[in-house]
């Protein structure tokens, strides 16, 4: 069976990856772009350091127009950034039978409810998994065990997460450096490989 994991090259998508992988199932790394910033970039990285196969999702272009809008009146990015998230789970169902992420059980964005998740594989006759069960310190402890990576001030250079595009295209609206004052600055992870 071929699952396809939407992929942004941290430590959470990466586990999720290693798990499915374990159990024999063949993985696709998957990250979604829309055009506006080759943001895919250090997702394929951390495949390709890991040995996974990675693809580059394209993305319609109105559907980020949408979140950036939604982003924009919220003022915050939750609403957006989970539209943006459930449109890539659809565009999976069209290709894989089984769909997972990175998400755990303290993310607040991306997050999907379970009566959300019941309707999408009703729908689109897929198996949805994640990492829900798990919290930020037992991903954090289980992933130190497999992988090197470097936790870095978020910019455009090292992170696939959704917010790249988004924030490239709020600035494009609204001018050059507008996107900050909706996205705070935050740290994240990005796998460099393997544990030796």
């Amino acid at each position: 069976m071929k699952a396809g994991i939407l992929y942004s090259g941290g430590k959470d998508s990466s586990l999720m990856a290693v798990i499915l992988n374990r159990m024999g199932l063949e993985v696709e790394l998957v990250t979604l772009n829309f055009g506006v910033y080759p943001s895919w970039k250090p997702a394929f990285e951390s495949a390709s350091l890991l040995g996974f196969k990675h693809k580059v999702m394209e993305a319609e272009d109105k559907t980020l127009e949408e979140a950036v809008k939604v982003i924009t009146e919220d003022g915050f990015p939750n609403n957006g950034i989970n539209l943006i998230h459930k449109t890539a789970l659809e565009l999976l169902a069209k290709e894989y039978v089984l769909i997972g992420d990175g998400t755990r059980r303290d993310d607040k964005v991306p997050k999907i409810q379970a009566s959300e998740i019941r309707s999408f594989e009703d729908r689109n006759n897929v198996e949805y998994t994640n990492l829900q069960g798990f919290g930020y310190r037992t991903i954090d402890r289980l992933s130190s065990h497999l992988f090197e990576f470097k936790k870095e001030k978020s910019s455009l250079e090292n992170n696939s997460d959704y917010e790249i595009e988004v924030r490239c295209l709020l600035d494009e609206i609204h001018g050059k450096g507008s996107s900050s004052s909706i996205f705070p600055l935050h740290y994240q992870t990005r796998v460099m490989g393997w544990k030796k």
